[in-house]
């Protein structure tokens, strides 16, 4: 079976949607390739969220912020989920994605936004981390080869909630 592709939406593409792409890219058995992108993406990933994709062993080289427009060109891989896991991001108008991709929002708050220690930040970082790998365990976890496209699509809703 091939993977799926699942792209994760961050304004930013710096901290939470690169966690979600080292997640489905490492932790779900081959069932997903994980991409990340945003819609003003900043220069560098975030050093917290970079330290956690290593952990996870996801390749360094691949750590970039990139733009969502890159997604959306005739040689980008084509996108069978799309999710966004900030609120500003959810809000914005996305491009057009080719193909009909289940869509969802899982809004996580932005742990680049913690002041204090840097063991404080690594814990919201880690906190963030924990919550989109629990979605994305249950997402993997699904029969999707099994299931219409309703289905998958309110099964990526009800995740939002966990």
């Amino acid at each position: 079976m091939k993977p799926y592709n699942i792209l994760f939406l961050c304004t930013h593409n710096s901290a939470r949607s690169v966690l979600a792409e080292a997640i489905a890219s490492t932790q779900t058995n081959g069932k997903f390739v994980g991409y990340s992108a945003g819609s003003t993406p900043g220069t560098k990933v975030n050093p917290f969220a970079a330290e956690l994709a290593k952990e996870m062993g996801y390749p360094e080289d691949k750590l970039r912020s990139k733009s969502w427009d890159e997604y959306g060109l005739p040689d980008a891989p084509k996108m069978d989920f799309i999710i966004t896991v900030c609120d500003n991001a959810a809000g914005e108008v996305c491009p057009f994605w080719p193909g009909k991709p289940a869509t969802a929002h899982w809004g996580f708050p932005d742990p680049s936004q913690v002041q204090g220690s840097d063991e404080e930040k690594r814990r919201a970082f880690r906190d963030v981390m924990y919550g989109l790998k629990k979605r994305i365990e249950l997402l993997s976890a699904l029969p999707i080869e099994k299931l219409d496209a309703l289905s998958i699509q309110q099964e990526l809703k009800k995740l939002a909630h966990i």
